[in-house]
């Protein structure tokens, strides 16, 4: 069974939020071992000046690296990664699922970074940048997002109807 994780940075804290990631791990339980794990995100002023944006993100890329499984394909999500479709990201999740197969990879893991992003080193080692739209979204809701676009790709890979 695939072993995918979830690394975000920062908690849900909306309900509505929580309930939809909950849903969908629920639904991804039959087709993968999931695993979410939130990482505090740093704290910061009220305007912070970009040196202090960017020694957050240096902190809570240190953090990220040392949550990531061994043997991880990382994937960073970010707003200069690739645009794919549903498709796209089926074929992607099943060719990692084949190497998987065959002991190549043991662990695929997405980053969500907190509201200001990733830092650039952990992008520069991801193994693919992948966006969800050219527009901004909050990183919760990037989060369930993601979710249900796995699970969409599970269904699609399995051949059901859940895709339209």
């Amino acid at each position: 069974m695939q072993r995918i994780t979830l690394l975000c940075v920062g908690k849900l804290k909306e309900k509505f939020y929580a309930d939809a990631a909950s849903e969908y791990t629920k639904r991804l339980s039959r087709y993968c071992k999931l695993e979410i794990i939130e990482l505090p995100e740093e704290r910061l002023p009220e305007n912070p000046s970009p040196p202090q944006i960017n020694s957050a993100l240096l902190k809570e890329a240190e953090a990220i690296r040392r949550k990531l499984p061994p043997s991880s394909r990382v994937v960073a999500l970010c707003v200069e990664g690739r645009l794919y479709s549903s498709e796209e990201l089926a074929r992607s999740i099943a060719a990692w699922a084949a190497g998987a197969v065959a002991g190549l990879e043991k662990h695929l893991v997405f980053l969500i970074g907190g509201s200001f992003g990733l830092h650039e080193s952990i992008k520069a080692e991801a193994w693919a940048k992948l966006s969800m739209s050219p527009m901004t979204f909050p990183h919760h809701l990037a989060r369930v997002m993601l979710l249900e676009q796995i699970y969409r790709a599970c269904q699609i890979n399995a051949g059901t109807r859940y895709h339209k």
